[in-house]
């Protein structure tokens, strides 16, 4: 499930990462040399030293690789737009242990967008992690709410972090359940 890159990396600055699972920030200084793991929905996970780090898309360039393009969104757009729009930037979030999207993954409940009274939007979005005592909870949430926010005409979202139901193997989608050997 999770392959080793061929692709040796090297910092060219300071880069802050987060420690895979633990979820601990950390500093990667400039010089610091590993692999990359997984390259997926625009931030890395990165094998040094023993130990996994994920490298924020924003970050990309300390390791040699191009930042993520802007989204756009059409003028006037609905929020049946929107909301394909959200279900995509959803998509674009993995566990940086697992190299499958979180929709995929059957982690995300609900996501509801609401329109505002000044013309922008909000999202809401109710999501689970596979084991409720994972480290990288709050760094995906995060995630998730970074990523939605940078959809145009969406002012915040709002990800709650739920355990009711219990997430199990069968929420994953058939294609998921494939990739794992989970069928």
């Amino acid at each position: 499930m999770y392959s080793r890159s061929s692709e040796p990396v090297r910092f060219e600055r300071d880069c802050a990462a987060v420690l895979v699972p633990q979820g601990d920030a950390v500093t990667l200084p400039a010089g610091t040399a590993g692999y990359i793991t997984q390259a997926l929905g625009g931030s890395y996970t990165v094998f040094v030293e023993g130990n996994l780090f994920r490298i924020a898309g924003q970050d990309a360039d300390a390791i040699g690789k191009e930042p993520t393009d802007p989204l756009e969104l059409a003028a006037g757009a609905s929020d049946d737009e929107v909301e394909q729009l959200v279900w995509r930037q959803l998509r674009t979030c993995f566990d940086p242990e697992i190299p499958i999207n979180i929709v995929d993954l059957g982690l995300v409940y609900e996501a509801v967008v609401s329109h505002r009274d000044d013309g922008e939007r909000t999202v809401a979005v109710k999501m689970t992690l596979t084991a409720p005592g994972c480290g990288m909870g709050e760094i995906l949430v995060d995630d998730v709410r970074n990523k939605l926010e940078l959809i145009p005409t969406v002012a915040d979202a709002d990800v709650e972090l739920v355990f009711d139901p219990p997430w199990n193997r069968n929420m994953m989608s058939e294609a998921a359940r494939l990739e794992t050997g989970m069928l």
